[in-house]
């Protein structure tokens, strides 16, 4: 079969003005600028050094709480041991009180009683344990425990009139609070009030 030749003379004439490519908008992003890239590139490094340097702040942070960790149970690993001796300490303190009120005799047996009270302090002192010093000081309720409140001009309002027993503290932590008196003037001697105790340290 022969083919038809085309009718150019009956084809409708193209418009002029326009050629065959499709008239859709490119939506093709035009590229970055030198400068644009470099900003972007700028803050990205911003960014990931900001996150470099958070993340070395908290390995250091992390790093010192574990030393304090590891220090506060090496400081305090003794302390239910030496919560323990204290009233051993209590005792030989009372010893020797009592011996010095009844008679001068036996005076070997009070020094034996003192040396032995001065080897058990020494032994908790190099374990880091201290008298609380509360005599004559102002009262302090975080080291000392209020048993009573007493009048007398003589000293200082507020202040430690008497120690009834004694307290302790190991490194910077209490062991055990003072007992104490404390003065207040104004008040019938016989007008006493207790205190919140101390808090202690497990």
């Amino acid at each position: 079969m022969a083919e038809k030749p085309l009718d150019h003379e009956n084809s409708p004439p193209a418009s002029a003005g326009h050629s065959p490519v499709s008239d859709a908008p490119d939506t093709r992003a035009a590229p970055q600028s030198g400068t644009d890239a470099l900003a972007a590139l700028q803050a990205e490094n911003a960014a990931l050094q900001d996150r470099a340097l958070r993340a070395l702040a908290e390995a250091e942070n992390t790093r010192r709480r574990a030393e304090r960790s590891v220090q506060d149970e090496r400081q305090f690993a003794v302390t239910g041991l030496a919560r323990e001796l204290l009233p051993v300490l209590d005792n030989l303190r009372r010893a020797i009180v009592a011996s010095e009120q009844t008679s001068s005799q036996g005076a070997s047996l009070v020094d034996g009683v003192r040396a032995t009270e001065r080897l058990l302090m020494g032994v908790l002192q190099r374990i880091g344990v201290q008298r609380v010093d509360a005599l004559g000081a102002r009262f302090d309720p975080s080291r000392h425990e209020a048993m009573m409140e007493v009048d007398d001009p003589s000293i200082a309002p507020g202040a430690v009139a008497d120690v009834l027993e004694e307290g302790y503290v190991i490194h910077d932590r209490l062991l055990r609070p003072a007992r104490v008196t404390v003065t207040r003037r104004g008040r019938s001697q016989d007008d006493h009030r207790e205190y919140e105790p101390a808090k202690q340290h497990p």
